[in-house]
């Protein structure tokens, strides 16, 4: 375990939510704090280094600017100020694990998606610490992909099966399994099927990116509704989830591109309004909001995947 002097402790990162949320209730002053905010990261560095070998694929950023970025080389997790692009190991994972999708919750949980191992891991954002694994399933090769946080837990994906995860936000509580079904249709053994997912603007089910496709899942229930593409047949390749508000990012990895939708009220169509490319995108996979900036790690799927292979992270303006 590597502790990082730099971390904001968890009073700190509480701390800055609770003013954040005191400026919003001023109106103008918050129109102001976020211009400014704006300017000044107007010159924070659009991309920055990982380590060599890295092998990235999730990214979350919380209130304060620093991204958290998992590997699939050992399971370590990365954390990088974006103020400067400079950074350090977090979490020392191990040989044979792995860290994929992660999310960074409020109180400074960090919810990381164990992959091939079929786990889910809740390290402390503020000194990289493991505080609990769960075993998610016990079939012989999952890919536990992605996760959310939304009310009450943070539900992960599962590449290889047709559910979904539940594990209780905090650290009491069991696991929930939920079995996907209605228009629900599980592609063949492999990562391009459930991936990214977000809540729905109404709060009420989560969107989920499978094998090209976006569907709408009650949490209640498991029932899984496609949502119908306007002004696109697909999301080929759809892989990280953003949404503000009723505007859903797709990141569509070995497309090199990111595609924005428009979502109706009941999330159940979404109207393709434009696309982000740039030339720095190397198969990119997973992308975090801060600001105005949405910042993505690149995985180079389409490179040699190996100890010298050299990875980082860019951003684009939303």
């Amino acid at each position: 375990m590597t502790r990082n002097h730099f971390q904001p402790s968890r009073r700190t990162v509480l701390g800055g939510a609770v003013a954040a949320l005191a400026v919003a209730g001023t109106g103008t002053v918050s129109a102001q704090a976020s211009s400014g905010a704006s300017t000044r990261a107007s010159a924070w560095p659009s991309e920055f280094p990982l380590p060599d070998g890295w092998l990235p694929e999730g990214i979350t950023i919380g209130s304060r600017p620093y991204a958290y970025m998992g590997s699939r080389a050992d399971g370590s997790i990365y954390r990088t100020d974006l103020r400067t692009g400079e950074g350090g190991v977090l979490h020392r994972g191990a040989a044979g694990l792995a860290s994929i999708g992660l999310k960074l919750d409020r109180d400074g949980l960090l919810y990381v998606a164990g992959g091939a191992g079929g786990t889910a891991k809740v390290v402390d954002a503020r000194d990289g610490e493991l505080l609990a694994t769960y075993q998610l399933t016990p079939n012989a090769a999952p890919f536990i992909n992605d996760v959310v946080l939304h009310r009450d837990r943070a539900w992960f994906t599962d590449s290889r099966d047709a559910v979904l995860h539940g594990v209780p936000r905090g650290r009491t509580g069991k696991v929930r399994a939920l079995p996907l079904t209605g228009e629900w249709v599980q592609a063949p053994a492999g990562t391009n099927s459930a991936n990214g997912l977000v809540a729905t603007p109404d709060g009420r089910g989560l969107i989920v990116v499978n094998a090209g496709q976006l569907y709408r899942v009650d949490i209640r229930t498991g029932h899984a509704t496609k949502v119908a593409l306007v002004g696109g047949t697909d999301v080929t390749g759809g892989d990280g989830l953003v949404r503000l508000g009723r505007v859903l990012y797709v990141v569509q990895n070995r497309q090199n591109k990111i595609t924005v939708w428009d979502l109706d009220r009941d999330a159940t169509t979404a109207t393709l309004r434009r696309t982000i490319t740039d030339p720095r995108f190397d198969v990119p996979t997973t992308a975090a909001r801060f600001g105005d900036r949405l910042y993505l790690v690149n995985a180079r799927f389409t490179s040699p995947q190996t100890p010298q292979t050299t990875f980082n992270a860019v951003s684009v303006s939303l």
